[in-house]
This record gives C-alpha cells, sequence and structure tokens, in this order.
C-alpha cells in the first residue's frame, strides 16, 4: 500500500516501529519478517497481518510502499474467536 507521510522519514524507521508494534500493543495480531516469502507461506497463519519489510520500498524520504501479507479467512476467524473471548471475560 502506497504511503506518503507529511515528514521526512527512511524506511529503517518504519521498519522499527512496525517491529516494536508487532512486539507490543499488536503482538499476536501484526506479525512482522525479513524473511524472503511468498504468499502461500501465510496460509494458515493467525496474524490479521505481516509486514514484508524486505518487499517494502522507498521511493523519497516522504513516499513509501509498504507490503503486507495475510490469509484472509483464517486471520479474520482468529478476530472473530478474539473478540468472542473479549465479549465473555466482560460478563
Amino acid at each position: 500500500m502506497p504511503q506518503r507521510l507529511s515528514k521526512p522519514t527512511s524506511y529503517q524507521d518504519i521498519k522499527d516501529k512496525v517491529k516494536e508494534a508487532a512486539e507490543g500493543p499488536l503482538k499476536g495480531i501484526l506479525g512482522y519478517t525479513e524473511d524472503k516469502v511468498v504468499s502461500s507461506d501465510f496460509i494458515g497463519d493467525t496474524y490479521s497481518s505481516i509486514f514484508d519489510a524486505k518487499a517494502g520500498i522507498s521511493l523519497n524520504d516522504q513516499f513509501f510502499k509498504l507490503i503486507s501479507w495475510y490469509d484472509n479467512e483464517y486471520g479474520y476467524s482468529n478476530r472473530v474467536v478474539d473478540l468472542i473471548k473479549y465479549m465473555q471475560s466482560k460478563d
């Protein structure tokens, strides 16, 4: 997904922030990989999205192309289960 930022930054800074989120507040929801991957690597993956650090590019210091993979049905199903567990915990 192409992204135009209002402030200059580097692709490395973006990767660092995504990795920080994947290991922190979005752990279990957002994945992060620096491996060489293809779409079939993510069949049955429970993450909603897996950021592909090697596939993204910087067009300049404010415009980037970010790539993320997912298994649409399986990732979604896992988020529904998360929601059900959350709702059950509120009873």
